[in-house]
């Protein structure tokens, strides 16, 4: 480049900052994101390929499964593939991981998923100091045996987990004593800001252990500060809106070299709901 050319490319590139200053700002890939059907459980429950078309209008491209809705795995991959959608990931049940990794791994093959995951530890009352160590035995296990087939284990949050334990939580336990070479993590925000938490600080402590992340929005009323892992549905919002606050976390979650980012919307209202998150998305700079 002569200078003359030079000097012309500083200034153009000096006026479209001024003119455009999120130009040159990070945004969210759509390589990266999808939604996890869960979201549409009501739909699909009446019409499988009905919803699949609508999520292929919306644009989406990558899925995240929980079910087949009453259709065989094979038959629900075929629908997948009638409406150009990729499974990445899929949610399997604890017990799954605990005594029958064969199913889960024939399953995930059926999708060519990249990610098997656990989104709830079953307990009894508060999550305690054993249930979160028997966890950690199990993950540790289906890890190593999932890595073996290709696959990523990981483990979602769901807010219990961060009952106070020693110096931190519960939830500390489970990241430090479970091995970072087979186990990752799929942070959803809503129940990390819900058990009263910090997203952000947990993506800076923890980095690329979050490998995975649920976005939804929280509504300003929605209690938090909670050990529950439960909380009203209608308390959903959409990305962007709410009390979570998104350009920040986004943020901490490139620093951290997250993968992979599904919508997730529990509401009644999701229909709605997703194409306004997704818009969001579109026009989001950070």
């Amino acid at each position: 480049m002569n200078p003359s050319s030079r000097f012309l490319h500083v200034i153009t590139l000096a006026s479209s900052m001024l003119l455009f200053p999120n130009a040159h700002a990070a945004s969210v890939s759509k390589a990266q994101t999808g939604l996890q059907l869960y979201s549409l459980r009501n739909q699909f429950a009446k019409d499988v390929p009905g919803t699949l078309a609508e999520i292929k209008g919306w644009g989406i491209k990558n899925v995240e499964l929980a079910g087949t809705y009453n259709l065989t795995s094979e038959q629900f991959k075929a629908q997948l593939d009638a409406y150009g959608l990729d499974a990445v990931s899929g949610h399997y049940g604890y017990e799954q991981f605990r005594t029958n990794l064969d199913y889960i791994i024939s399953d995930a093959k059926i999708f060519g998923l990249k990610y098997a995951g656990c989104a709830w530890i079953p307990h009894s009352g508060q999550f305690d100091e054993k249930t979160c160590r028997e966890a950690i035995e199990v993950f540790n296990h289906a890890g190593e045996v999932l890595a073996q087939h290709g696959l990523k284990f990981f483990s979602h949050t769901h807010g219990y987990e961060f009952v106070p334990f020693q110096q931190g939580t519960l939830f500390d336990l489970l990241m430090t004593e479970t091995n970072p070479k087979y186990v990752n993590f799929e942070m959803d925000i809503f129940w990390v800001a819900h058990a009263g938490q910090d997203p952000v600080q947990l993506l800076e402590k923890y980095g690329h252990r979050f490998q995975l992340m649920h976005l939804k929005g929280m509504k300003e009323s929605t209690p938090t500060g909670l050990l529950t892992g439960s909380s009203d549905v209608n308390n959903d919002a959409p990305v962007g809106q709410g009390k979570i606050p998104f350009p920040p976390l986004f943020r901490a979650a490139a620093k951290a070299g997250v993968e992979w980012y599904f919508l997730e919307d529990e509401s009644p209202i999701s229909e709605k709901q997703i194409p306004v998150s997704l818009q969001y998305l579109d026009t989001l700079k950070w």
